[in-house]
C-alpha cells in the first residue's frame, strides 16, 4: 500500500486467539456428527394403474427414543396433495432424503403420517454404517 510520500508501506493484519470452551467444542463436535443424511432409494411395482404421492408428513422414527427424522427432500415423486399417475405392472423408483437418525439409534420405521389410512409403513429396518437403504414399498403396510 502506498502512502502519502508515494513510498511502499506494509499492513499486518493481527488476527486476535480464539478461546472456545472445552463443554461447548465437545458438543457442537457431536451435533456436527449428527447432522449427516439418510437416504431411502424405494420402488413400488403396481399390479393396477394407481396414483402415487409423498406426503411431507413422512418420517423414519428411531425405535427406541421415539426421535423422528425429518424428510427433507424427494427425487422422481410428487409431494401432496396432487398425484402422480403409475401404469399398471410400471415399476416406480423415487429416493426420499432425511434428517440424520440419533447416533443411538439401530433398528427404525419408515412412517407417512397421512390423513386416510394410505400412507406407507414399513417398520424394523435396520440401520446401516452407510444410512442409504433400499426399501421395496410392495412390502409396505398400506
Amino acid at each position: 500500500m502506498k502512502n502519502n510520500t508515494g513510498t511502499e508501506e506494509q499492513t499486518t493484519t493481527v488476527i486476535p486467539a480464539i478461546k472456545i470452551d472445552e463443554k461447548l467444542k465437545a458438543e457442537l463436535l457431536t451435533q456436527f456428527e449428527e447432522q449427516g443424511m439418510v437416504i431411502v432409494h424405494c420402488s413400488l411395482t403396481t399390479a393396477i394403474e394407481m396414483g402415487i404421492r409423498i406426503w411431507s408428513s413422512t418420517f423414519l422414527v428411531d425405535r427406541i427414543s421415539g426421535s423422528k427424522s425429518r424428510l427433507l427432500h424427494a427425487l422422481n415423486i410428487v409431494f401432496a396433495p396432487p398425484w402422480e399417475i403409475v401404469g399398471a405392472g410400471a415399476t416406480k423408483r423415487f429416493t426420499l432424503i432425511f434428517s440424520a437418525l440419533p447416533k443411538s439409534c439401530e433398528v427404525f420405521d419408515f412412517i407417512e403420517e397421512v390423513p386416510d389410512s394410505f400412507g406407507f409403513e414399513m417398520y424394523g429396518i435396520k440401520r446401516n454404517s452407510s444410512d442409504v437403504y433400499n426399501v421395496n414399498l410392495n412390502d409396505s403396510v398400506l
